[in-house]
């Protein structure tokens, strides 16, 4: 059985009850429900105390309070379990990711492409969906005299449709579509939390084609490029791991070998960190999963990065030779990011709310310290919108100190406090968020160079 264990409860001096829960048999609704009751033992209470600090920590973080706190989002009961919606503060995070991740794709020669949220059941079939994957599949809707509809946990087929639309040659090879597509899988209500396990969700979804010579080089640049997005966003600690072939396998063995081979050369030129799973590849193909460790030291998985021979088999698919024969592609499934929804709630834990300047939907808060100053702070937010900077003024009739303790609790990365000397001279007070104290008689334009500078984008 997995360890740690010990051979003795003797070892473990130090424990503690942290809390129960109901829980259904197998995690089944339909079955009868339990009591599940939480605990945690440790070798001295050192260990677990500093053990409980971290829970206390990790609490601190929770995207799910957090994103009550901070106005980012929320799960209406009237929509369902596992389905979210995004307010204006959290849908303005989300585009400035999708906006990061639609760049940077376009800038490493991927095709974006579009596709429906519903098809018909025999794509589902062809793709093997509905043999192996029916029980995450909402169920049918039957429309068109009869005809089965289903919406689509996975972007594949669609990508692979893109693929078949035309005639391929080996000329035009790899082909790399990218999609920001949204899926809709059935978790069982007892998995779903927060954005981290949700039944509606955005994937940074593409699909390679490409022939075998070029596997190799196209996996290396893959994840290259993935270890590039992942520190974009702040994370600098990573770890993958590599799934093998396991006993029940389709596709040709050494193409496997060779695949296998090329997914661990391309981490070790990466001098990236990786464990073996021996037979914990997928039927069709093996894969490395990439981690990273947030700011508190919890481990993440987050990129997938999948060879499959089967989807090719499945829809017949084919490019044009150098030798004038026709030849199956190799497909290569890959999310950097995972979903944008799990993704924006790691950064949300990693960050505990505090984004980087570049992510913050506020990025500079200006607050009048009385209502004659409230034309004085719109003059100086439009000079620092004029710069790209998003920019928000507290005109509430409330107190300076309200005001900036609203600014504190929103986590914005800089405070302007405009008063009579402020608006005599052209200045603003200046706080930043992760400086003490405030900067007096700052000229605007000051201001507005400094928070460019603290607000640009990776790059």
């Amino acid at each position: 059985m997995p360890g740690p264990h010990v051979r003795s409860t003797g070892f473990l001096s130090a424990f503690k009850l942290l809390r129960s829960a109901g829980a259904y048999w197998r995690g089944d609704e339909h079955n009868p429900q339990l009591q599940r009751i939480y605990g945690t033992a440790w070798n001295s209470q050192k260990d677990l105390d500093a053990y409980l600090e971290r829970l206390e920590e990790a609490d601190r973080r929770d995207h799910r309070k957090l994103g009550v706190a901070l106005d980012l989002f929320s799960f209406p009961s009237e929509l369902g379990s596992g389905l979210a919606i995004w307010h204006p503060k959290g849908a303005l995070v989300r585009k400035i990711i999708e906006d990061y991740s639609r760049n940077t794709h376009l800038a490493h020669n991927y095709d974006i492409v579009s596709t429906p949220h519903v098809a018909k059941a025999n794509l589902w079939e062809t793709s093997g969906h509905l043999d192996f994957y029916a029980e995450g599949m909402y169920p049918a809707m039957e429309l068109d005299h009869g005809q089965e509809y289903y919406v689509k946990p996975m972007n594949c087929p669609f990508h692979i449709l893109v693929y078949q639309s035309s005639a391929r040659s080996y000329r035009r090879l790899p082909m790399r579509l990218y999609e920001l597509g949204t899926v809709y899988r059935y978790e069982r209500s007892g998995v779903l939390h927060g954005l981290l396990r949700i039944r509606g969700f955005t994937q940074d979804d593409s699909h390679i084609f490409c022939t075998e010579a070029q596997l190799a080089e196209e996996l290396q640049a893959l994840l290259d490029f993935t270890l590039m997005v992942l520190r974009d966003f702040g994370f600098t600690d990573f770890e993958a791991d590599l799934s093998t072939k396991p006993e029940k396998a389709i596709g040709d063995p050494e193409l496997w070998d060779r695949a296998t081979d090329a997914l661990r050369a391309s981490l070790e030129v990466a001098d990236l960190p990786y464990e073996v799973a021996e037979g914990e590849g997928a039927f069709y193909g093996p894969k490395i999963d990439v981690h990273v460790r947030d700011a508190i030291g919890r481990r993440w998985q987050l990129s997938t990065i999948q060879v499959d021979f089967a989807q090719p088999e499945n829809f017949s698919l084919e490019f044009n030779s150098p030798q004038n024969t026709r030849e199956r592609p190799v497909m290569i499934h890959r999310a950097l990011m995972g979903s944008i929804e799990r993704f924006a709630g790691i950064l949300i834990e990693h960050y505990a709310g505090a984004f980087p300047g570049w992510l913050a939907p506020v990025q500079a808060a200006i607050l009048p310290v009385a209502d004659r100053h409230n034309d004085y702070a719109a003059g100086v937010a439009d000079e620092l919108a004029s710069l790209g900077l998003r920019v928000e003024v507290d005109d509430h009739d409330d107190t300076l100190g309200e005001k900036v303790r609203r600014a504190i609790t929103a986590k914005t990365p800089a405070v302007l406090v405009v008063g009579d000397d402020d608006v005599e001279h052209g200045t603003v007070g200046l706080r930043l968020r992760d400086d003490e104290g405030e900067e007096r008689g700052v000229p605007v334009p000051d201001a507005g160079r400094r928070l460019v500078e603290l607000c640009a984008p990776p790059r």
